[in-house]
């Protein structure tokens, strides 16, 4: 039995994600690692019952912990709010994680020799680099019910009020502000930089400048001038290059590209080009994500949902063949950093093991449904519990 030193933060689930996040701790960890953790539960409706606070207090345990590992969860919307009785729509539990840790996501897929990418050309793996702050994450919304001139006011603490028209609306419609800072945006473009460096990847940032004229453009000028005073020359003695483009461009040389690249894209575009990339690699389920924060602070998670499909057909009582990949490896990502961080080299050792093992079962032809359209040789489907104890066979944490 492998001991731990300190916890790790765990934040559990809804649905699907939640019975298998169960799966896992059952069948794969607790009867190797001696687990440590302060649990918190982001189930809908006990954030439903706390007014959220679970989710603030959550995102500050990671802080102090410095290392955390979280299940999806379930952003309602008007018709999760019906169904779940919900006393408010409650925003993102990861936006607002995000936004206490203020931190960078990483995305890249887990690759299997069996299962070829959508995309022929792709050879190697492609990271989103996702900026975790402000966007559509953090927006205020307001609907317009009766004409009326909306305007964008700003207050300086010193200073006259700044107004400015955004539309003079003669019927209803809606509005929405969004906001970032800098200093945010400057820890985005940094951490992207180093995940470049230390991948030996090329690169990429795209936006929208040319509409979005001081908005994405600000993104521009901070990652043109870190990269112009600090990053030139470690990105030109390991032979890598930095390159921006607008983001439809991006979409266009991504698919013509071999892959093998850090793409950073802003908070929604990030949300929106990782789960394409995850897909076209093989399954949102085959895919790693890491919350970085700029004071390192570590949280990972699976970069899918809670496959409310898959929980329907479970409640019926019918089997389902979900991949638990992605949060197989959630939970490895997280005991490795606690293991790098406590200096516990048998607890870096079994994260290794676990993720082989899982890898191991695919690569003999042995998976969930999701991977088995991929495959040109599958040679057997199973349900989640019994591929998570065929993983279990595997393991060899000694």
């Amino acid at each position: 039995m492998i001991t731990m030193q300190n916890p790790i933060v765990e934040m559990d689930g809804d649905e699907m994600a939640r019975i298998i996040w169960n799966q896992i701790k059952e069948e794969l960890i607790l009867p190797f690692v001696d687990l440590k953790t302060e649990y918190y539960d982001l189930g809908l409706l006990h954030r439903d019952e706390t007014e959220d606070r679970i989710t603030m207090d959550a995102g500050n345990a990671v802080r102090k912990h410095r290392v955390g590992v979280k299940c999806a969860t379930i952003t309602p919307n008007a018709k999760r709010m019906e169904e779940y009785h919900l006393k408010k729509l409650w925003v993102s539990p990861n936006a607002t994680i995000r936004m206490i840790l203020d931190g960078t996501v990483f995305r890249e897929p887990i690759l299997v020799k069996r299962v070829q990418p959508a995309v022929r050309s792709w050879e190697k793996p492609i990271t989103i680099a996702r900026h975790a702050y402000g966007d559509q994450y953090g927006a205020t919304e307001y609907p317009v019910d009766v004409p009326g001139k909306a305007e964008l006011v700003f207050t300086p603490k010193t200073g006259i009020p700044v107004r400015q028209t955004i539309y003079e609306f003669e019927s209803p419609g809606i509005l929405q502000a969004l906001h970032n800072r800098r200093d945010s945006i400057a820890s985005f473009a940094r951490a992207c930089f180093r995940y470049a460096l230390d991948k030996r990847q090329d690169l990429w940032f795209a936006a929208k400048d040319t509409i979005l004229k001081q908005y994405d453009q600000t993104f521009r000028d901070i990652f043109q001038n870190l990269f112009d005073s600090e990053f030139q020359p470690l990105f030109e003695a390991v032979g890598i290059a930095y390159r921006y483009t607008l983001i439809d461009d991006a979409v266009a040389r991504a698919i013509r590209s071999k892959g093998g690249f850090v793409w950073a894209c802003k908070n929604y575009d990030g949300d929106v080009m990782s789960d394409m990339i995850s897909a076209a690699f093989g399954s949102l389920a085959m895919m790693t994500s890491a919350l970085v924060s700029p004071d390192g602070c570590f949280e990972y998670e699976a970069a899918h949902g809670t496959v409310t499909r898959h929980y329907y057909r479970h409640l019926r009582g019918e089997e389902t063949s979900t991949n638990p990949t992605a949060m197989i490896f959630a939970w490895t990502g997280a005991l490795r950093k606690r293991g790098e961080i406590d200096g516990t080299p048998k607890l870096i050792h079994f994260a290794g093991a676990l993720e082989h093992a899982v890898l191991a079962v695919v690569e003999s032809g042995v998976m969930t449904k999701d991977l088995a359209g991929f495959c040109e040789d599958c040679l057997s489907v199973l349900n989640t519990l019994d591929f998570i104890r065929e993983v279990k066979k595997n393991i060899f944490p000694d």
